[in-house]
């Protein structure tokens, strides 16, 4: 080869190196983010999820991007998100709550997905075992053993009500888990289906027609998409009442008790930028969250008549005066 022709194609490539380079740097990971709440009810688990994914070294707009997808409480909605992030070909998809994983889970068997949730995955059909998840699925699940027996505990009057959403699957293993535990306790539980937001009023007048002096409100999407809502409900009717929400207490629901979703969110952010740096969610087993918060709001119970042990308070994680 000639020198004159040679120093052409060197230069020539070596031109074309920046451009290869640049290419490889702009084609970021994409994680699809899909959730049954709404972004301004899950503003603190996002956070939690950004800050599992700084510590492995991802930060969005940086180094990675992220397609959002919210259903505002309507599960109906997932499986279509679903299917579309599987079509936009991310890299992973992280979800919340058994109807999201299932949703994803209906449409990939290659994409990875992380869940975070309260149920027990094995139950569902999810993952083949905790330790080895044994397909393209892993995540985190909060603690759920004696939480349900404490909350009834925690919540006053022998006779409760326990709302449920009948479209989450999960709901079926929380009655039987708590009517186990009230049976034990010897506490009378009612169950009010809760379907809409429409359905709360009619759910409120039935606890007085129940003669329930106490309201256990699960986690469930649903509900937490309304947790302001119902503090104001609980306060209107002179209902104490339980929630894993601090959103609740905060705008003067009585209680809120049960695990901490920004913990476990923290993690599944963790696991999800693990699977960006290669590993495999086959041999990731599914963690649980062991962290379990209380908060408590003074002013509802003075409101209440109720006095709160001060070994209760003690334990609190913070008290809302």
């Amino acid at each position: 080869m000639k020198r004159r022709k040679f120093i052409t194609l060197l230069g020539g490539a070596a031109a074309a190196w920046p451009l290869a380079a640049r290419a490889q740097q702009a084609a970021m990971p994409t994680i699809g983010f899909l959730n049954s709440a709404s972004p301004d009810r899950y503003a603190t688990g996002l956070s939690a999820f950004h800050q599992g994914l700084g510590e492995v070294g991802y930060v969005e707009g940086r180094n990675l991007t992220i397609e959002y997808r919210w259903a505002e409480g309507q599960y109906d909605r997932l499986r279509t998100f679903a299917a579309d992030l599987v079509a936009r070909r991310v890299s992973a998809i992280f979800t919340t709550g058994v109807p999201g994983a299932a949703a994803a889970k209906a449409v990939t068997t290659t994409i990875p997905i992380v869940f975070e949730m309260g149920a027990d995955p094995i139950a569902f059909g999810l993952v083949a075992s905790l330790n080895r998840p044994g397909s393209n699925i892993t995540g985190v699940v909060s603690l759920g053993a004696g939480l349900a027996s404490k909350q009834l505990q925690l919540s006053p009057a022998a006779v409760k009500a326990l709302l449920v959403n009948p479209a989450n699957p999960s709901n079926e293993l929380v009655v039987k888990e708590l009517q186990l535990a009230a049976g034990t306790l010897g506490i009378k539980l009612h169950v009010i289906h809760v379907a809409a937001e429409q359905d709360l009023a009619a759910a409120f007048a039935r606890l007085r027609e129940l003669g329930a002096g106490g309201l256990v409100i699960p986690n469930e999407g649903l509900f937490l998409n309304r947790s302001e809502q119902l503090a104001a409900l609980t306060v209107r009717h002179a209902v104490p009442a339980i929630m894993v929400d601090r959103e609740f207490v905060a705008a003067g629901g009585l209680m809120s008790y049960g695990s901490s979703r920004s913990d476990a969110v923290r993690l599944a952010g963790v696991y999800t930028a693990r699977i960006l740096k290669g590993e495999k969610p086959a041999e990731l087993p599914v963690q649980q969250a062991t962290k379990v918060e209380l908060f408590i709001n003074m002013k509802a119970a003075k409101a209440l008549g109720l006095t709160v042990p001060l070994s209760l308070i003690g334990r609190a994680d913070e008290v809302i005066e």
